[in-house]
Order: structure tokens, then C-alpha cells, then sequence
């Protein structure tokens, strides 16, 4: 949990600071060396759940980076679920 608040604190730093994606990224990756993008991830969640951080610029930019690596995770690894669910989809002309 302390790993988790030090990187959740970083991300809202950073944001107020008005950095954004990659520079937000970095930011939070220099404050926290062994944050991973799972841990930037759920500090993210974090943040959007407190409710002491109203400032919806603040907000957007960690929602886009937390949907942006959480997409990120799984590059280039599919479950072989999803690609059977993607089977079974229409294909759009």
C-alpha cells in the first residue's frame, strides 16, 4: 500500500504540475523506479476515486494515462479466451 499512495501522490504531483502522457509517465517512473505499470495503473484508480480531487483536467489526464498503459499490458500477449471471442464476432465490411 505504501508503494501504491508514493506513486498514487507522484501521479497527482505530476498532473497538477500539468505534465501529460509520456511526460506524466516519466515523471512518476523518476519519483518511483519500481513503479510498474500495474502499480501506475491502480494508483490511478485511486486517484479517480478520491474525493478530495475535483479538478476535472487533473482527472482526465490520469484517467487517459491509467487506460493508456492498462492497454499496454497485455500488447502482444492475447488470451486465448479473447481470440476465441474474436472468432465468434462478425466481421464488418
Amino acid at each position: 500500500m505504501k508503494d501504491k499512495k508514493r506513486v498514487y501522490e507522484a501521479l497527482v504531483d505530476g498532473a497538477m504540475e500539468g505534465l501529460t502522457d509520456q511526460a506524466l509517465y516519466d515523471f512518476v517512473k523518476a519519483r518511483c523506479p519500481n513503479a510498474t505499470s500495474k502499480k501506475i495503473v491502480r494508483a490511478s484508480l485511486l486517484a479517480l476515486i478520491d474525493p478530495h480531487l475535483r479538478d476535472r483536467n487533473i482527472l482526465d489526464v490520469i484517467y487517459a494515462l491509467a487506460i493508456k498503459h492498462r492497454l499496454d499490458d497485455g500488447e502482444g500477449e492475447r488470451a486465448p479466451s479473447a481470440l476465441a471471442a474474436n472468432q465468434n464476432m462478425p466481421q464488418l465490411s
